[in-house]
């Protein structure tokens, strides 16, 4: 559910212990660079995502709370992940369209699109993101990666249908120069516990999640069944050492839906990567 710039990427304080054949962190031991082709063809209902560990039900929100690094100091963080009821086509698939928005403090410093779409086996796959930053409240910027628009970004796996310890790393998408995103998952462990705020979950999954661009830096989600990414941690020589656990989830009353697709409709129209694709729609269905 997050990326990992983003919680959208989450982030905690524990770290787990291992049993006798502890899986081998990524960042030292995995290389792979090999990015996944999408095919149209294998999506019947890319807007209907239900896998179990990431599942986006329209106007569902989550609330993450923690802190991070910044300028050698930590600062408190909030984080608000709001699935809204539009749909956007890329490369000829309809995504689910996610608003993401990060305050350090008090302000908002970074907020953000991203697209999914669920294909017919069940994995989740991101198709491009738009991201903006902020200095206070003034906008400063924005990037972004959109698959078919973009000139060489690749789509990747977010969730899998079936995670399973001990396979290799899969790539979450990538996008080229200035971007950069090279954000690559592998499965850690199943059956962990963990509590958060909002919960005790079982079952949870451990997914660890690192890029070319931050080598050496692990980050950890943690994903409860029919729930999703409940908590996000660092390890190794991650730099913000982001901290961040699940508050709250919920649905979005109407006026919060129409603020949230209002916001969305604002990022996109401001967002140049986006050239000549074609707005978000209202689903339908």
């Amino acid at each position: 559910m997050m990326t990992r710039r983003q919680v959208g990427t989450l982030t905690c304080w524990a770290f787990l212990a291992f049993g006798a054949m502890p899986v081998p962190l990524a960042s030292a031991e995995d290389t792979a660079r090999d990015l996944l082709d999408i095919h149209q063809k294998n999506f019947s209902r890319p807007t209907i995502v239900d896998n179990k560990w990431m599942p986006l039900q329209p106007g569902t929100q989550f609330i993450y709370e923690g802190s991070t690094v910044e300028d050698h100091e930590r600062v408190p963080r909030r984080l608000f992940f709001t699935i809204t009821d539009l749909i956007k086509v890329l490369d000829g698939i309809p995504a689910v369209v996610v608003l993401d928005k990060d305050f350090v403090g008090s302000k908002l410093d970074e907020q953000e699109l991203a697209f999914f779409a669920q294909d017919d086996e069940g994995n989740v796959w991101q198709l491009g993101e738009h991201s903006e930053t902020y200095d206070e409240t003034q906008f400063i910027g924005g990037r972004g990666w959109i698959v078919g628009h973009v000139k060489g970004a690749k789509a990747g796996i977010m969730m899998q249908a079936q995670p399973r310890e001990g396979t290799r790393s899969y790539s979450e998408g990538f996008g080229p120069p200035p971007d950069r995103w090279t954000d690559r998952g592998r499965v850690r462990k199943l059956g962990e516990k963990t509590t958060v705020p909002a919960g005790t979950y079982t079952d949870v999954l451990l997914i660890e999640e690192f890029s070319q661009e931050e080598p050496g830096a692990l980050q950890l989600k943690y994903y409860a069944p029919g729930v999703g990414n409940v908590r996000v941690s660092w390890e190794s020589k991650d730099p913000k050492k982001e901290g961040l656990e699940l508050v709250r989830v919920g649905q979005l009353a109407p006026q919060e839906m129409e603020q949230a697709r209002a916001e969305a409709f604002g990022i996109e129209e401001r967002a140049y990567a986006y050239g000549s694709t074609p707005p978000a729609q209202r689903r339908t269905e």
